[in-house]
């Protein structure tokens, strides 16, 4: 079968790959489930990848199979496989795969304390980018039939889902918090369902990110009842001001020094701010390190940062996938706006990762989209 990999450590080596069809007794103990791969969503991740900054390949294999934002359909299941994960079901397959630690072993594999990530089509395990893939059954999130056009969006969204779900078990310890007003730094597809996933549960959104509008991410923003702010025309400070110090920030724009501008202008007393972002590279920046440790001992403000999800905020991504396309129609599939036609067309993927900035999310057709529709 086909499969879209890189060579690690070779900058610029993405290829397709005939690789042997996986199967279903690939998994041991009868829980394998074959998924045939409909469509996979293209990130900053794999541009990097290709670009060899990150990633290594299976122990025993030359290439690794880029690809972490899923949807499939399952073919095929072992004897032990819950009947939720029938054949037809759609599904997505989650990312982070147990290491050593005691937090993967009970199954918080995303809170890992070992160096070492197994991560499916990022590092050390084989990613989604091919025709079919085999995976334990307890790694499938199952979807119903009416998220087979947005399905893909899971993944991106469950990173945001477990920073929220996060910060309200964080917020635990008030006994009462009942967050009024959000901002969500950046406006990719990361910070827009982040805004998304707020505004469904009733907060005030401002999305802040550094285009001015009009431009789609705005009026995206402004179709959920949200408010756009472009850092071309007013500082985070200024906003806060204008709008209130906000409950719950969080960060997704990709530049780093935002987080101490929203740590030491923007954050309320009592507030959480959340740190989404991987930020490679040597940025330095000059900060108000007293205001911000007095505005956070004196306020019991919180910062912490979150990357992957575990199983539970991809169920509960599928929860607020519903709840949206009920409440904003439509809006999903908005975001999906750049599509690529099969995997031989990968060097089209690689083009609009490194050129087209006007792209919300860029998505690999695997199957045909005629295809897409038969079960």
């Amino acid at each position: 079968m086909k499969a879209i990999a890189v060579y690690p450590g070779t900058p610029d080596s993405l290829h397709l790959e005939d690789v042997p069809k996986p199967k279903v007794s690939d998994i041991p103990g009868g829980r394998g489930v074959l998924v045939q791969v409909v469509r996979v969503g293209a990130c900053g991740t794999d541009k990097e990848i290709n670009e060899a900054k990150y990633g290594q390949a299976p122990e025993g294999s030359r290439y690794l199979i880029i690809g972490h934002e899923n949807l499939g359909r399952v073919v095929e299941v072992g004897p032990n496989v819950p009947a939720t994960l029938a054949p037809g079901t759609y599904v997505v397959a989650t990312v982070r795969r147990p290491g050593n630690s005691v937090y993967d072993q009970i199954g918080l594999q995303d809170m890992t304390t070992d160096n070492t990530y197994y991560e499916r089509g990022i590092n050390l395990r084989h990613g989604y980018l091919a025709e079919y893939y085999v995976e334990d059954a307890a790694y499938l999130v199952p979807l119903p039939d009416s998220l087979r056009e947005v399905g893909v969006l899971l993944e991106p969204l469950s990173v945001s889902e477990k920073g929220i779900n996060q910060t309200f078990e964080i917020q635990r310890r008030l006994k009462v918090w009942e967050p009024q007003r959000a901002a969500v730094l950046g406006a990719g597809p990361i910070g827009l369902l982040a805004a998304l996933a707020l505004r469904l549960r009733g907060m005030e959104v401002v999305c802040y990110s550094r285009k001015k509008p009009p431009n789609l991410k705005a009026d995206l923003i402004e179709e959920i009842g949200g408010r756009y702010i472009s850092s071309k025309t007013q500082t985070l400070a200024q906003v806060a001001a204008q709008y209130g110090e906000f409950d719950l920030i969080i960060e997704a724009s990709g530049h780093s020094p935002l987080i101490f501008e929203a740590a030491a202008d923007a954050l309320a007393a009592n507030g959480v701010l959340v740190l989404e972002s991987v930020t490679g590279g040597e940025t330095t920046a000059q900060i108000p390190a007293d205001r911000i440790n007095q505005g956070f001992v004196l306020g019991n403000k919180v910062m912490f940062g979150t990357v992957n999800a575990s199983h539970a905020d991809f169920v509960s991504g599928v929860n607020d996938l519903l709840a949206a396309e009920a409440t904003y129609p439509g809006w999903l599939a908005k975001l999906l706006t750049t599509p690529v036609r099969g995997l031989e067309n990968y060097a089209d993927m690689v083009r609009n990762l490194n050129e087209n900035a006007d792209a919300i999310k860029i998505f690999i057709d695997v199957l045909p989209t005629q295809q897409q529709h038969q079960h």
